[in-house]
């Protein structure tokens, strides 16, 4: 794995970013974007997202959409089941 600029390293041809260089700033602002654009394309796919709010984000971004999308469904889902996680698994 090789240094690049600005935080990332190169590993099998492909640029990873380091996440421990997000900010909070940027977190609220993907946060904001992927909940809007769920509202905007209920029926959209992971790929879908990622090629439609990565190029307004940092390089190598689109990992951290995709995670804040999955995050925000299971919220969701959670709130119309009604499904509780309890024991080891609870957080």
């Amino acid at each position: 794995m090789a240094a690049c600029a600005g935080g990332r390293a190169r590993h099998g041809g492909r640029e990873r970013r380091r996440y421990r260089d997000n900010t909070p700033a940027l977190q609220a602002r993907a946060e904001k974007a992927v909940a809007a654009w769920r509202r905007e394309h209920p029926q959209g796919t992971y790929d879908q997202l990622a090629a439609d709010l990565a190029p307004d984000f940092p390089k190598g971004y689109a990992p951290v959409l995709r995670s804040l999308l999955f995050v925000l469904e299971r919220h969701e889902a959670r709130m119309v089941t009604g499904a509780t996680i309890t024991g080891r698994g609870a957080r």
